[in-house]
């Protein structure tokens, strides 16, 4: 994220809160957002298709059926 667009970014995450929020509910919506983003920026490259994880499943899952 860029700088003044963090800002602009906590300013609309505070706004869309509801009336009766308190300090903590914005913190920690602010410290989601935060962990959600520094996740998106780590997997860049490193994601796996819902195709491959469904294969993947489904692999691990036939061969769990069969050695029962």
């Amino acid at each position: 994220m860029e700088a003044p667009q963090v800002k602009s970014d906590i300013v609309k995450v505070i706004q869309d809160l509801h009336d009766d929020a308190t300090v903590e509910d914005a913190m920690e919506r602010l410290y989601f957002l935060a962990k959600v983003e520094r996740g998106l920026e780590q997997s860049e490259g490193e994601t796996i298709s819902h195709e491959e994880i469904k294969t993947r499943f489904l692999t691990t899952r036939h061969y769990a059926e069969g050695v029962r």
